[in-house]
């Protein structure tokens, strides 16, 4: 099939799995709702909601794409690391899950005891033990819960307000072993929003150009050049770096259901008609992955 072929696309979006809260079921629901020919799930350090996607596609379902999306760091900052198209059953995806997730059940012990000490806001052993049993908590589910409790009037302020400004040293998965295992389990890794760092932290430039070179050396293999936090100025930047190191280009909206404003399909791509080479390439090769890395 032809890019265009495929209507609106989007490969950036979160289910139940992680922190959106549209089930599997209700995504694909949704996807289809929403007119969208292509898509990718791309929860949090899980594959889960991945499996579930391909038990539930029909026939005449849109077209779908294996998705991830891993947080990681290392000494030169924050990166969300994408992989695309990979073995769900491959070890070194299933490894680099297993560690994204003890992380973020640490991460539920440090930030309930951030909320105490700073804000003498106190969470329940059952309210932790029921964050502690989600498949991927994250500062969303806990900030719903501060918005239950008038402490907050939504879930993004929540987190700007009470979670954001955790400093207490947090264990990432760096970079180069995320691209390592994407690359292992014969998947496609991708920087998304790559001008977003850490909070408010905007990264531009020579910055910018800088951390993309020194992921392409541990491997990357594309940018996402289309997302729905971009302004003109920013997209044709990411652009312009994607063509500089012949890097592939995706697009996606980075929808989490009511967690966010973010509509499905909304990653600023204009038409599949006007898609760059990069996007154009990523898609052929990630399909041919996908169906190549068939469970």
């Amino acid at each position: 099939m032809k890019a265009e072929d495929f209507g609106l696309i989007d490969l950036h979006m979160h289910s139940t799995v992680s922190d959106g809260t549209d089930t599997p079921e209700e995504l694909l629901a949704n996807v289809k709702a929403a007119g969208i020919g292509l898509f990718s799930l791309t929860d949090h350090d899980a594959v889960k909601g991945c499996r579930r996607i391909e038990e539930l596609r029909a026939d005449g379902d849109p077209v779908f794409i294996r998705g991830a999306e891993f947080s990681c760091q290392d000494e030169g900052g924050k990166y969300h690391i994408l992989g695309y198209g990979y073995d769900p059953d491959a070890g070194p995806i299933n490894r680099i899950v297993q560690i994204g997730h003890d992380h973020r059940i640490d991460k539920v012990q440090k930030r309930a005891a951030h909320l105490k000490e700073q804000f003498g806001i106190v969470l329940s052993e059952e309210e932790i033990r029921e964050l502690e049993s989600l498949d991927n908590p994250g500062k969303p589910h806990i900030a719903v819960l501060l918005v239950e409790r008038g402490c907050a009037s939504s879930v993004s302020g929540a987190i700007a307000e009470y979670l954001d400004g955790l400093q207490t040293p947090t264990d990432y998965i760096p970079p180069e072993e995320a691209i390592r295992a994407i690359l292992d389990s014969g998947g496609i890794p991708v920087l998304a929003h790559p001008p977003f760092g850490s909070g408010t932290q905007l990264i531009l430039g020579e910055e910018m150009d800088l951390r993309v070179r020194r992921l392409t050396e541990y491997g990357l293999m594309g940018l996402e050049g289309f997302y729905s936090g971009y302004t003109e100025r920013i997209r044709e930047e990411i652009l312009g770096i994607a063509e500089k190191y012949s890097l592939y280009v995706t697009a996606g909206s980075d929808y989490h259901g009511t967690n966010k404003t973010v509509r499905l399909g909304d990653t600023g791509l204009p038409a599949l008609s006007s898609a760059p080479e990069g996007l154009r390439r990523f898609l052929a090769d990630a399909l041919e992955r996908t169906r190549g890395n068939a469970r």
